[in-house]
């Protein structure tokens, strides 16, 4: 190994070893001539170890075991060992296309002020199911990975459309520059939060850098079967109302105005699921909307009672 390579892959990883050996296969076979594999096994119990010693003989890859519970914490360590200037994150159930990585670093070094790229994301299905069951919308397939904003090369100036986590891509003097990921956002075991990416562009777009959506820079995310009932949506959304409670309280915007912003979002979201009674997709959507704004309330209100629970 050379003492620094252009970029660095990097799969966090807790508890996926039915998908796992796949990730790393796919990221062993880019087409790129200079770069590493790192795999962050975050306090798994399964066979996440002995998955990736099989294939360890390669050359590029390296394994490192982060006890820690915590996303943020793993790919935080993940940056840290790795030599790569620019820091690929590839989720740990999802396959890259050969070139992904290369796609990633030649927009990175056609553009010095690029702080994050991803690119298009896919969805597989679990084996026996055909197509997304009719109440799944195209908003609520975003919560299972799916990121499409079109063939062309896209800035991204509005947070919302930040790339996903499982295929995203970050410039290390950015990373360094605001003091790594935030241990506060991201998934921690078997709880969803989430929004640290968003938080991330947010920042980036905050201090001059760019943002972008690279369409060739192209992976597939396996679904897994919990993940087509109701209960894991409805749960995803009550996450994802937490999560942006936490993250305006990060981010110095909390206070008595969360109530009116929760409250008028569960209006909303009640009022479209009856007026959208007859589209199961479209009611359900606004029902797991309105149901994450008393995530987000809850929050809202702990925020109050515990005002330094969530300063850095």
């Amino acid at each position: 190994m050379v003492d620094s390579l252009p970029i660095s892959a990097i799969i966090c990883t807790h508890n996926r070893d039915q998908y796992l050996g796949a990730a790393i296969d796919s990221l062993l076979a880019q087409d790129t001539p200079s770069y590493e594999v790192i795999v962050i096994d975050n306090a798994s119990s399964d066979r996440t170890k002995e998955v990736t010693e099989a294939r360890l003989p390669h050359p590029q890859l390296q394994y490192i075991y982060e006890p820690q519970v915590g996303l943020s914490v793993a790919r935080n360590t993940g940056a840290r060992v790795a030599q790569g200037e620019i820091l690929a994150y590839l989720d740990d159930d999802a396959v890259a296309t050969p070139g992904w990585l290369s796609s990633l670093l030649e927009a990175f070094q056609a553009n010095e002020k690029l702080a994050i790229a991803g690119g298009k994301v896919t969805l597989l299905w679990p084996p026996g199911v055909t197509s997304p069951p009719p109440w799944l919308s195209d908003g609520l397939a975003g919560n299972l990975g799916a990121y499409d904003l079109g063939p062309e090369i896209t800035p991204i100036t509005n947070p919302i459309y930040t790339p996903r986590g499982l295929n995203y891509a970050i410039r290390r003097s950015f990373l360094e520059q605001i003091g790594g990921f935030d241990p506060k956002l991201g998934r921690v075991g078997k709880n969803l939060l989430s929004n640290e990416e968003l938080q991330m562009t947010e920042l980036a777009l905050e201090q001059g850098w760019q943002v972008a959506y690279l369409p060739a820079a192209l992976v597939a995310h396996n679904v897994t079967p919990d993940r087509l009932q109701r209960t894991w949506f409805m749960r995803r959304g009550w996450w994802q109302g937490v999560s942006e409670a936490y993250r305006e309280q990060l981010a110095g915007r909390a206070g008595l105005v969360q109530f009116s912003r929760g409250g008028e979002r569960i209006v909303r979201g009640l009022y479209k699921s009856l007026k959208y009674f007859r589209d199961p997709a479209i009611r359900f959507d606004n029902l797991v909307y309105a149901y994450g704004q008393i995530g987000y309330l809850k929050t809202a209100v702990a925020g109050l009672l515990f005002p330094n629970s969530f300063k850095s």
